[in-house]
């Protein structure tokens, strides 16, 4: 039966208003980081940049050379970068490979509590991570692994296991091949210890600190740098949006190969 002309418009209305409520805040992103900084105060605020500038990225690829707290910016930034990219290709590939052991053993092989093991790793998804900090900082403490890249990996890891080894195990019993399943696996986990804020905030303050947590930083007590914040939350958006946009059919493929029997 066709759908009626009004049905229709609704349907547009709530996709619009759903692409603005996504995309908006990731264009004002874009657009405030070619911002000059004396145009961030001007009066009445415009949604298009009325003057172009790439001072504010200059500053943190280090062409135009700025300090904060007595570090050049540039090299504030790049040390975070590349904290942020170990810390969450670290994550990915031994969550994966857990996760891939793991789901195979537990639909492959026949031990005792094999069923009550998997629920009770799987049900850990439902703690939450608030609910465990103050423990887990104790524990990594006694371990002298604040600030270091093995402990916040192994926390990533701890983290994101369950629910990579729940696909990965629907995968195994559904279909031969554990291509898509390892992908999604890895994607979701590489996107998600990307964009932890509070667990690196305190286990990775200082040598392992990733660009989640040196952003903030960028508001001083006496001024706020609008103009590094969003340049450089430009920047920290391009990684997640390259994955999602290439790797977006081998997500929804692995997501959905636990669903075929």
């Amino acid at each position: 039966m066709p759908q009626s002309l009004p049905f229709r418009i609704m349907i547009w209305l709530g996709v619009a208003l759903l692409l603005v409520w996504s995309l908006g805040p990731i264009y004002w992103t874009l657009a405030s980081s070619i911002t000059p900084t004396s145009d961030f105060s001007a009066r009445p605020i415009h949604f298009f940049p009325q003057n172009f500038t790439l001072d504010h990225f200059e500053r943190l690829l280090g062409i135009n050379v700025d300090r904060i707290g007595g570090v050049e910016v540039w090299k504030q930034f790049r040390s975070a970068l590349l904290n942020s990219v170990i810390s969450a290709l670290a994550s990915t590939v031994f969550c994966v490979a857990i996760a891939a052991l793991g789901g195979y053993a537990f639909t492959r092989l026949k031990f005792p509590g094999r069923r009550p093991l998997f629920i009770a790793v799987v049900a850990t998804l439902a703690i939450p991570g608030y609910a465990v900090l103050i423990p887990l900082y104790r524990l990594m403490i006694g371990l002298h692994m604040v600030d270091t890249f093995v402990g916040i990996t192994l926390i990533y890891i701890s983290a994101f296991l369950p629910l990579a080894l729940w696909l990965l195990r629907s995968v195994f019993e559904s279909l031969p091949l554990a291509a898509p399943g390892l992908t999604a696996a890895a994607i979701l986990t590489f996107l998600g210890a990307w964009g932890q804020y509070m667990v690196p905030l305190i286990f990775s303050p200082t040598n392992t600190k990733p660009l989640t947590v040196l952003i903030p930083e960028f508001a001083t007590k006496n001024f706020i740098d609008y103009g590094l914040i969003t340049a450089a939350g430009s920047i920290a958006i391009v990684v997640p949006a390259l994955v999602v946009i290439f790797l977006n059919r081998y997500l929804v493929s692995g997501l959905l190969a636990g669903s075929v029997k």
